[in-house]
C-alpha cells in the first residue's frame, strides 16, 4: 500500500464516519422534533394547570375566611355557654339559699 492508496482509504473512511454521523443526527432530530400539535397540546396543558392553580388559590382563601367565621362563631357560642353556665350556677346557689332559707323558717 503506498501513500497515494492510503491518504485515499483514509479519506473514504472520514467520509463515510462524517455520513455515518450526519445520518445519525438527522434520525434523532427526526425523532425528537416538536411538532405544532405537540406545542399547542401543551400551551393547552400550560392554560389548564393555571386555571387549576387559580381555583386552587381561590379555594384555599375561601376555606380560611370559613375557617376564620366558624372560629369566631365557635368563639361566640362558648362565651354564650359560659354566661349560662354561670347564670345557671347562680341560680342553683341562690335555689339553696332560698331553700336553707325557708328551712329555718319552717323550723
Amino acid at each position: 500500500m503506498n501513500r497515494t492508496e492510503f491518504v485515499v482509504a483514509i479519506a473514504v473512511i472520514l467520509f463515510l464516519a462524517f455520513a455515518l454521523g450526519w445520518f445519525a443526527a438527522w434520525v434523532v432530530s427526526r425523532f425528537s422534533r416538536v411538532t405544532h400539535s405537540d406545542m399547542e397540546e401543551l400551551e393547552t396543558m400550560a392554560q389548564s394547570l393555571h386555571t387549576a392553580e387559580e381555583q386552587r388559590d381561590e379555594a384555599i382563601t375561601y376555606l380560611q375566611y370559613r375557617e376564620q367565621e366558624l372560629q369566631a362563631a365557635i368563639q361566640q357560642k362558648d362565651a354564650e355557654l359560659q354566661a349560662a353556665m354561670d347564670g345557671l350556677r347562680e341560680a342553683r346557689q341562690e335555689a339553696g339559699e332560698l331553700r336553707a332559707y325557708i328551712e329555718t323558717l319552717n323550723a
